[in-house]
C-alpha cells in the first residue's frame, strides 16, 4: 500500500500514541489526516498543527467513539470533505485502575464503559468507514495492548477488552476482506505519554519501566514513535491480514 495521497483517520489521534501515528502517516505521505478526538481539543487541534506541515488538508473532528450516532456522523463528514477513505486507525481507548483481585470493584458500569470504548467504539467506526474503505481497498489497524495476551494490566476489564479486540481483528480480516485488510499492533509499556504515569503516578511508572529494562531482551522502553512505525509497516504489506504485531522491545517471550 502507497500512503502517497492517502486519507487517513485516527481515533483519539490528538495524543500520546495516536499523535505518534498522525504525525508518522503525514510524514509517509498522506494527504490528509482526520485526527480524532473526543475530550482533548486542544491537544488535537496542536497534533493537527504540526501534521499539516506534511499533510496540509488535515483536521480535527470531535467525535465519542462510544457514541454510534456521532461516529456515523463523522464518517459522513470525512467522506463528505475528502471523497475517499483509505487508513483507519482504532487507536482512542480508556481504562480504570482497579486491582485484579477486587473483583467486587470491577462494578458492571465499569466494565460497560472500558467495553464500550474499547471494543465496541472500534468496531462502530469500523462499520461506519467500510463502504469508503471497501471502495478504496484500504486497511485498517486496530491497537490492542499486550495486556490482550497476558493476565497483566490496570484491570481485568481492560485485559479483557483488548483481548476481545484481537479477536475482532481477526473477524472483521474476513468480513472485509477481499478489499480491506484488518492488522492489529499491540503494544507494552509505552513511555513519554500520559497513560501509564496517569495510573502510576511519575516515579511509579519510572520506576516499573527501570525494572521491566533489566528483563527486555532490547533493554529499552517503547516510545509511542515505536508504535508508529509498527501501524506505518503493517499498512504496507499487502498480503498480511488478521495478524498482530507485539511491540515491547521482546519482553513477551521471556515472561
Amino acid at each position: 500500500m502507497n500512503l502517497e495521497q492517502t486519507v487517513a483517520v485516527v481515533t483519539g489521534g490528538g495524543t500520546g500514541i495516536g499523535r505518534a501515528i498522525s504525525l508518522a502517516l503525514a510524514r509517509a505521505g498522506a494527504e490528509a489526516v482526520v485526527v480524532n478526538f473526543n475530550r482533548s481539543a486542544t491537544e488535537a487541534e496542536e497534533t493537527v498543527a504540526e501534521v499539516r506541515r506534511w499533510a496540509g488538508r488535515s483536521r480535527a473532528i470531535a467525535a465519542d467513539v462510544a457514541d454510534d450516532a456521532a461516529v456515523r456522523a463523522m464518517a459522513d463528514r470525512v467522506r463528505a470533505e475528502y471523497g475517499r477513505v483509505d487508513i483507519l486507525v482504532n487507536n482512542a481507548g480508556g481504562t480504570r485502575m482497579v486491582e485484579h483481585a477486587d473483583l467486587d470493584g470491577l462494578t458492571d458500569d465499569i466494565w460497560h464503559e472500558i467495553l464500550d470504548v474499547n471494543l465496541l467504539g472500534a468496531f462502530r467506526c469500523t462499520r461506519a468507514f467500510a463502504p469508503a474503505l471497501r471502495a478504496a481497498h484500504g486497511a485498517v489497524v486496530n491497537i490492542s495492548s499486550i495486556s490482550g495476551y497476558r493476565a497483566g494490566g490496570s484491570s481485568i476489564a481492560y485485559g479483557v477488552s483488548k483481548a476481545a479486540m484481537l479477536q475482532l481483528t481477526r473477524n472483521l480480516a474476513v468480513a472485509l476482506g477481499p478489499e480491506v485488510r484488518v492488522n492489529a499492533v499491540a503494544p507494552g509499556t509505552v513511555q513519554h505519554t500520559r497513560w501509564q504515569p496517569g495510573l502510576h503516578g511519575e516515579q511509579g511508572f519510572a520506576e516499573r519501566a527501570a525494572r521491566e529494562r533489566e528483563v527486555v531482551p532490547l533493554r529499552r522502553t517503547a516510545d509511542p514513535e515505536h508504535v508508529a512505525q509498527a501501524v506505518v509497516g503493517l499498512l504496507g504489506m499487502d498480503l498480511v491480514t488478521g495478524e498482530a504485531i507485539v511491540v515491547d522491545g521482546g519482553k513477551h517471550v521471556v515472561y
